[in-house]
């Protein structure tokens, strides 16, 4: 079946309070999509970001951001009034993320919105922590034991609850009692706000490509309340962790920091701890993609405390095992593998074996110095072809920068000499779109051909990274109906 969709960020869009969340504006874009004939909104990860505002370096794998909570709803059932959501500073900037004024007040306003709710009485929420109690009992633990912290990491914790000392996790318990069900109440709203945004999606037609990160971050509930699950010492440090060797985006390789699985002990497990992470994406998601799914076969280990990714080497991963028991448990599931970068014939064989179509970009495509998998005819029918995706340029961004010699051949690829640079975004839409490729997803920032100053992230660099927002209403009716034509055109409705 023959599709197409679009990536954007709940926190690009539009909503008011400084950050996209699942207000108004989110179903007005579920609508768009709609309008324009698409089938797909592929978003990034929607956990509760850390250091560097990344969301693939989460507080929890299995936690919704609170920054996405709709304050609005809350205005309509009486819990916050505009006046109050008004008098934060949530930045001055429609385009931009202030990630820091966000932090600053979006935790002030929703503790008004808890203690005005009496949620402790309502069985909704009873019934919702007692479901995922699995999981949410540690996040709201470790996330209330951190805030008394001042946000310390759980590696500089007191020993005693750094190592869950059972009389240390009581006491903290009883404690922070009232904390605790602060951030028990966050993740409720954020569960009845999202799967209410992901119902009427799916009634439009839209399924929701979800993103998962391969790794967990070292700052997490998960590390600390699993450390079993992890390659950590006796001090609970990490003896290696996670990362990409050296490549075209940095010359030292990417550090990344994440403590790596103890895959030995998931194998004796039957896999349990990734069957459950994965049952419960697909709760979230209707499709799910892998980051990083080359992991798998083989990861990249780095010794913890090195400054660069340079003296890691390649360790042997789960491979299809893992994927054996995931199909025993769950049937077959809607999986995109994000098999980016160098492939070695493992794996290669690896996402043969699972059957999950992996990922092309054009981009990576048009060097003028060798042919490339990522050309469109060298394509089969199950991947899945994006122009970019949140770690690349935009199309304009990145057609300035690349060398006359790649341009060149870019032209003649497509034979079309007469398109100024200011259009060259459609036409690489239209090369991705008419691909073999079953799916095709466009970044929203191609469509609008917007340049570099629209980009979403550029790997190993921090302090501008995930803070483009779309503008209001910048799709217009005649790039709605030219989107439609073009689906319609390369049979993708």
């Amino acid at each position: 079946m023959r599709r197409s969709g679009m990536l954007l960020p709940v926190a690009s869009l539009p909503s008011k309070y400084g950050i996209g969340t699942f207000s108004k504006e989110a179903y007005d874009f579920v609508d768009m999509l709609h309008s324009a004939g698409q089938k797909l909104w592929q978003i990034l990860p929607l956990g509760p970001t850390g250091y560097g505002d990344s969301p693939y370096q989460s507080f929890s794998t299995f936690a919704g951001n609170p920054y996405f909570i709709d304050l609005d709803q809350l205005v309509g059932e009486g819990l916050l009034t505009e006046e109050e959501c008004n008098s934060y500073d949530w930045g001055n900037k429609s385009n931009y993320i202030d990630y820091e004024k966000i932090y600053l007040s979006r935790f002030k306003i929703l503790r008004k919105a808890y203690k005005r709710s009496n949620i402790g009485d309502s069985k909704k929420f009873n019934a919702y922590c007692k479901k995922n109690s699995w999981w949410l009992d540690d996040y709201a633990l470790y996330m209330s034991i951190k805030d008394s912290y001042e946000g310390k990491p759980w590696i500089e914790w007191d020993e005693e609850i750094r190592e869950r000392k059972e009389d240390a996790l009581l006491s903290y318990k009883r404690d922070l009692e009232e904390e605790i069900e602060f951030y028990k109440y966050l993740q409720y709203l954020f569960s009845q706000q999202w799967h209410k945004l992901k119902a009427y999606a799916n009634k439009k037609g839209i399924s929701i490509i979800g993103d998962i990160p391969i790794y967990v971050s070292l700052d997490s509930s998960d590390t600390w309340a699993n450390p079993e699950l992890f390659q950590l010492d006796k001090e609970c440090l990490p003896t290696a962790v996670a990362g990409c060797p050296p490549d075209s985006f940095c010359e030292t390789g990417q550090l990344w920091g994440n403590p790596l699985y103890d895959w030995e002990y998931h194998q004796f497990t039957d896999y349990e701890w990734w069957i459950k992470r994965i049952k419960y994406s697909f709760d979230l998601y209707d499709i799910v993609r892998i980051d990083h799914f080359r992991g798998f076969d083989e990861y990249y280990s780095i010794p913890y405390g090195d400054k660069t990714a340079v003296n890691g080497t390649w360790e042997k991963g789960p491979g299809i095992e893992l994927f054996k028991y995931l199909r025993q448990e769950l049937g077959e599931v809607d999986i995109i593998a994000e098999d980016l970068g160098f492939l070695t014939e493992s794996v290669k064989q690896l996402l043969k074996d699972t059957g999950y179509p992996g990922m092309k970009i054009l981009q990576f495509g048009f060097d003028s110095r060798e042919d490339s998998d990522y050309l469109p005819h060298n394509y089969d029918r199950n991947c899945v072809v994006y122009t970019g995706t949140h770690d690349n340029n935009t199309i304009r961004g990145w057609y300035k920068e690349i060398s006359r010699e790649d341009k060149k051949m870019s032209v003649n690829y497509m034979n079309n000499k007469y398109t100024r640079d200011n259009a060259i975004h459609w036409d690489f839409i239209c090369l991705a779109m008419r691909s073999v490729s079953d799916t095709c997803i466009i970044p929203v920032q191609d469509y609008l051909g917007l340049g570099s100053e629209a980009r979403t992230n550029t790997p190993s660099t921090v302090g501008q990274n995930w803070t483009w927002r779309m503008s209001k209403d910048c799709f217009s009716k005649k790039i709605i109906k030219k989107i439609k034509m073009l689906t319609k055109l390369y049979s993708r409705i």
